[in-house]
């Protein structure tokens, strides 16, 4: 089965896109996934290795829509419809939800990070910089635990 990435949120579409890494997606996954509302909430052209489908149980999404927003809530329920994917969210309230069900997850800096160890960026300081200037909080301890882990530090 190949490793697909769910993107929540649009965050992750938005960080990589004002960051230039977008491409970083393809790179490091089989298979890149989104929902139509992820789709709809990004708001621009999505590159055509991109796949968007559609959630099947729209009733669960919108159980998840009582506490996270449209677009976490039918990624949520799309990774639980396709079972064995990796999803992508940096929302706290929707990776405590992901979490509570079990699903496998990352963030927008640990796709970084993994692009970084698996050589495909030669460092992840310039990123992490960047993602400061577009309004991508990040904590400043994450940082430099993060640039401790990559040996940039």
């Amino acid at each position: 089965m190949p490793n697909i990435a769910v993107i929540t949120d649009t965050s992750c579409l938005i960080a990589l896109t004002k960051t230039d890494a977008i491409d970083l997606l393809r790179q490091l996954y089989d298979e890149v996934v989104i929902t139509e509302d992820i789709l709809a909430e990004f708001g621009e052209p999505i590159p055509e290795w991109i796949k968007v489908k559609s959630v099947t149980n729209k009733n669960y999404q919108l159980l998840l829509e009582g506490a996270l927003d449209r677009g976490e809530s039918s990624a949520i329920a799309l990774s639980i419809e396709l079972g064995d994917v990796l999803l992508i969210i940096d929302d706290l309230k929707g990776r405590k939800e992901a979490k509570r069900l079990g699903l496998k997850i990352t963030g927008t800096l640990g796709l970084l990070f993994n692009a970084k160890k698996r050589g495909f960026i030669p460092a992840l300081k310039p990123y992490l910089d960047k993602l400061q200037t577009v309004d991508f909080r990040i904590s400043p301890v994450i940082v430099t635990e993060l640039l401790t882990l990559s040996e940039e530090l």
